[in-house]
């Protein structure tokens, strides 16, 4: 189960690194991420998603690449 907070620290990193695209929580109780950026963002973003705000446990990170969608912004999105 998440605490709404991830999500919007999730948001604040992905600002500050410049990232695109979404997060939102699934069903399952697992959280979902696409991102866009630089290789050095991405891969910076990735780490921090390993570890979350320091408040949170993180069980698991699987990481796919997939083609660019071209994001604007990047958000929450509501389930």
């Amino acid at each position: 189960m998440q605490k709404i907070g991830f999500r919007y620290s999730t948001l604040e990193v992905a600002k500050q690194l410049d990232i695109l695209g979404f997060v939102q929580n699934l069903t399952d109780g697992s959280v979902y991420i696409e991102a866009e950026g630089s290789e050095e963002n991405i891969k910076t973003f990735i780490a921090w998603c390993h570890e979350g705000p320091r408040w949170a446990h993180v069980d698991h990170v699987e990481v796919e690449k997939s083609a660019m969608q071209n994001f604007s912004i990047f958000e929450i999105k509501m389930s």
